[in-house]
């Protein structure tokens, strides 16, 4: 007699990033022995993909875990299991404090995860995951991890260094996602620009968006992540093809040189707007996203105001702003946190 199914709950904090890992995870498990049930209360094991990236999104990781194991306390959950950022940053100290989780897998273990709930581990699906974003658009991953020295930054330290798909496993993975109706593709990696320089000695972002386009289905392509050290500009001539969406997500961060400088950003502010200059010019009309961070060790008033500025200057399109989050194990920690 086959074995009554498992209900299996997948709670996703954090980034895309984490989205795409949990896609792949609920895609392998989608089979006889399990059933995915969005009701973490009605549940035989919870999984909590959860993120490590700055306090707040530390806060509501543990949260979500304290939750998670008051229910399995009333019967009604019977396995925890936490993976993703948080449980390859802090492993040691959450088994001593919460030690009623059945197991904590790090980030890039995917196969551990598998291999906890009974599956067989192969490679990760090209494409075939079960998505949770909206049918008309997907997110690509094209890498893992970051080389970036960013001072204030934790990445490096939960995912690793920078590693890069394969073109042709990306290729593959995006005809797979346009098979199943996809017809957006968000590119997106630690640092979208770094691709390839890792496999191919060289970055080749803009031979991958070519190929991408040549997708048939899939009718935009949207770039996130896009590192400004470094940028590579033949970038900018890919955005002649219609497919390519003129929108950008380039994350500056800061503008004051003495600031950029502690950050360890590797550009400097006349080269930042220099940058922005030439993808204004060469793609008229493209949409600049960017994120920043407010309140970094080395900003004082005049740093502020300089920001301020720039801001008022550039008139990002969409802009995302940051207060900044000390963090163990960065450069920057040593330097305090000085705005309360």
């Amino acid at each position: 007699m086959r074995d009554k199914k498992q209900k299996i709950n997948i709670l996703t904090l954090g980034c895309s990033k984490n989205v795409v890992d949990s896609e792949v995870l609920m895609g392998y498990l989608n089979h006889d022995r399990w059933k995915l049930t969005s009701d973490p209360g009605e549940t035989d094991v919870a999984v909590i993909n959860t993120c490590g990236f700055i306090e707040a999104a530390k806060q509501e990781s543990i949260d979500s875990i304290l939750q998670a194991v008051e229910l399995k306390k009333a019967g009604a959950i019977r396995r925890i299991v936490v993976m993703g950022c948080l449980s390859e940053r802090y492993a040691a100290e959450l088994k001593k404090e919460i030690p009623d989780v059945d197991l904590y897998i790090g980030a890039n273990k995917m196969e551990d995860v598998f291999r906890a709930l009974g599956g067989d581990f192969k490679h990760e699906l090209l494409g075939e995951r079960m998505l949770t974003t909206p049918r008309h658009f997907a997110y690509l991953k094209i890498s893992e991890g970051c080389d970036r020295p960013c001072s204030f930054c934790a990445i490096p330290i939960m995912r690793g260094n920078h590693v890069s798909k394969p073109m042709e496993r990306v290729v593959l993975e995006a005809r797979r996602l346009a098979s199943l109706g996809v017809k957006e593709l968000v590119i997106i990696a630690q640092d979208s620009t770094y691709y390839g320089l890792d496999l191919y000695g060289r970055r080749v972002l803009a031979d991958l968006l070519k190929q991408l386009c040549l997708v048939e289905g899939i009718d935009w392509i949207r770039l996130m992540y896009a590192f400004p050290t470094g940028f590579p500009p033949d970038v900018l001539d890919q955005f002649a093809n219609p497919k390519l969406c003129r929108y950008l997500d380039m994350p500056v961060q800061h503008v004051s040189d003495r600031v950029l400088t502690s950050m360890r950003r590797g550009i400097t502010s006349a080269k930042l707007r220099k940058l922005i200059e030439n993808i204004r010019s060469a793609v008229p009309g493209i949409a600049l996203r960017t994120t920043l961070i407010a309140g970094y060790p080395t900003e004082g008033e005049e740093e502020f105001a300089e920001l301020l500025d720039f801001v008022k200057e550039i008139q990002f399109d969409r802009l995302g702003v940051f207060t900044y989050s000390q963090e163990e194990g960065t450069r920057a920690y040593p330097l305090g946190d000085p705005v309360p």
